[in-house]
């Protein structure tokens, strides 16, 4: 290994998982020294921690290029997914702090896991090497399973992160018999170098070569929740904490949909003619059934569960439309459905009381009589995911369809907008409990709105609104980034 292989620019594009590390430790540390339950030191600290990351981030793409011999690479994608994920974890401190006080749980140890997860997922989101996916995949996927049984008294917590636990395993090795064959087939495991070998004139087996890629989409199908591989996802979302849930729903989803784009874009894209079909199947798959198993629940977690289904459908619909307008499309839905879930999940966690007692549909009747301002926050998350204008759910949905229109996939598009229509019906049945019943025993008992929980709910309004009245913002650096993704 050369002496130079390490310099202060590969330092600085690698600050954000550097801190996050770091603050994670720290965190561990304090825990027996403090010795105290659902201390707001950690939740702080943990704050100061992702908002150091975010400001690392940034900085890292004033230095934009390829770091430790090109396995990362800080492009404007990878700055992107990092900050969104960075945001994710921000959005996901803030309703903890009065969820873990409720549940009298241990907070060093939850405030670690978080950071050491999201440090995964920025690792996943910069990588150009597939050894270093999936070592952001596994720092990313482990936390997460211990986050999902984290209450331990709790048997719908220990079932979450069994069956997460046993089911992401076997995905993850799916995954790395793909990067196996990759290695065998060319030689390397660099997305360029992988690219390269492909499309040139000594490419190898074409069999072996489709072979590796199904089995990494079935690894990174897994994580998306994107069906066939969605099993998992309602009773892991059921069992979890509800912040957990949230964050499950939209930060490791965000990093896997980034390392799916850039795998498949960048090393996959010169047989993209083989891909094209299995994931368009997938994305069909994947709203219908998230869209007609949420018509069913009752259970408000388990909806939001199978909508995440779904909307991962919506996202699979850009990734088949193969082009720089549907890389863009994907990330900027993604964004916007960060916002959103993370919003409907905050409220959920504040009217579910201890022990989330109360989790059913029917408990959010009289929200709005009871507490205006939690309803007034619910409906704009649910119009959101309705995909209602001024929203950004409107105009993620509007750019990912027309990307697909644009590469010919019509029937995709008819589809995809009828199952839009399917799920309006789930999202308003909520509307209409808040508005329209009197109050029953959950919004009766709901205590006021803490800080955190009030920040967790207006801060995701403000963003979902935002993304809907001025999405050229976001979707011009997301516009800009997807072409440096190939």
């Amino acid at each position: 290994m050369p002496a130079n292989f390490v310099s202060a620019t590969d330092l600085i594009r690698f600050l954000p998982e550097t801190i996050l590390t770091i603050m994670g430790t720290v965190l561990m540390v304090l825990t027996p020294i403090l010795n105290r339950r659902s201390s707001r030191v950690f939740g702080d600290l943990s704050l100061v921690g992702l908002a150091a990351a975010l400001a690392g981030a940034i900085y890292a793409y004033s230095q934009p290029g390829p770091a430790f011999g090109g396995m990362l690479v800080v492009d404007g994608f990878a700055t992107f997914f990092r900050v969104l994920v960075l945001v994710v974890g921000i959005l996901t401190v803030l309703p903890s702090y009065r969820f873990l006080f409720r549940q009298d749980a241990e907070t060093g140890e939850y405030h670690a896991l978080l950071l050491f997860s999201i440090a995964g997922q920025c690792l996943m989101a910069a990588s150009n090497d597939l050894i270093m996916v999936f070592i952001g995949l596994e720092i990313s996927s482990i936390a997460s399973y211990v986050l999902a049984g984290y209450l331990r008294d709790d048997k719908r917590a220990n079932e979450a992160s069994l069956k997460y636990f046993l089911l992401g395993s076997f995905a993850t090795a799916f995954f790395l018999y793909g990067v196996a064959l990759i290695y065998g087939s060319t030689g390397s495991i660099n997305l360029t170098a992988v690219r390269a070998a492909i499309s040139g004139q000594n490419a190898p087996s074409p069999m072996f070569i489709g072979l590796a890629a199904a089995l990494m989409f079935v690894g990174l199908g897994f994580k998306v929740s994107a069906a066939p591989f969605q099993m998992w996802a309602p009773d892991v979302y059921q069992g979890a904490p509800t912040p957990v849930a949230a964050f499950l729903s939209a930060g490791p989803k965000a990093a896997a949909f980034a390392v799916l784009l850039r795998i498949f874009m960048t090393a996959f894209e010169p047989i993209g003619s083989g891909w094209e079909p299995v994931v368009w199947v997938s994305a069909l798959l994947s709203m219908t059934i998230g869209n007609f198993a949420a018509l069913l629940q009752s259970n408000v977690k388990r909806m939001l569960a199978y909508s995440s289904i779904a909307h991962a459908g919506y996202v699979l619909v850009a990734v088949t439309a193969r082009s720089e307008i549907g890389t863009a499309a994907a990330m900027f839905y993604l964004a916007a459905y960060a916002f959103m879930n993370i919003g409907a999940f905050a409220a959920v966690s504040h009217l579910s009381g201890k022990g989330e007692r109360y989790l059913s549909i029917d408990d959010f009747a009289g929200l709005g009589q009871k507490q205006p301002l939690t309803a007034a926050m619910l409906t704009i998350f649910m119009l959101s995911l309705i995909g209602v204008p001024l929203t950004g759910g409107f105009f993620g949905k509007f750019y990912i369809f027309k990307a697909a229109l644009e590469s010919h996939l019509v029937w995709l598009t008819v589809l995809g907008l009828l199952n839009s229509v399917v799920a309006a019906f789930y999202y308003l049945r909520i509307l209409v409990m808040m508005y329209m019943h009197e109050p029953g025993d959950a919004t009766s008992e709901a205590e006021p709105l803490s800080p955190g929980l009030r920040a967790a709910l207006i801060l995701p309004a403000v963003g979902t609104l935002f993304l809907g009245i001025f999405p050229a913002w976001v979707l011009d650096f997301a516009g800009r980034s997807s072409t440096l993704v190939k």
